[in-house]
């Protein structure tokens, strides 16, 4: 059971895991030992609130597929446990991330004295490119 709050969670039933073998380098071992995770978690059927699916379903993230499907994959460490906590830990942020509130901008104006540095800096500038011209004799 994945634990989001204090009033919302995940069976485990929603989450699948399924062991695969690690690419890259790993010494004798690696065509042994299947010991990075494949998590699959499907936004749509799960028990989630609507609020957190909509939230989910609207985050512009390349490990949700079209269908509506969240896949990790978790491979950085040397052990299966290791490497299902962390697929674990990736979803529950992924998922907290995306029912945060955005907080709202509120615009700004620049003071009086970055104002004036501005323009000072603009005209110093436009005094030096004066001084390149050509020379008359």
């Amino acid at each position: 059971m994945l634990e989001l709050s204090n009033n919302v969670s995940l069976a485990d039933w929603e989450i699948e895991i399924t062991q695969i073998r690690a690419q890259g380098a790993g010494g004798q071992n690696v065509n042994k030992v299947a010991s990075a995770v494949h998590l699959r978690f499907d936004i749509r059927r799960s028990s989630l609130p609507l609020w957190y699916k909509e939230c989910l379903l609207q985050l512009a993230d390349q490990r949700i597929t079209n269908e509506g499907v969240v896949v990790i994959k978790a491979q950085q460490y040397r052990t299966l446990e290791l490497n299902k906590e962390d697929a674990l830990k990736r979803l529950k942020d992924l998922i907290l991330e995306a029912v945060r509130p955005v907080k709202a901008r509120r615009p700004t104006r620049p003071t009086k004295g970055s104002q004036r540095r501005r323009v000072d800096k603009k005209t110093k500038h436009g005094q030096t490119k004066a001084l390149r011209g050509k020379v008359d004799m």
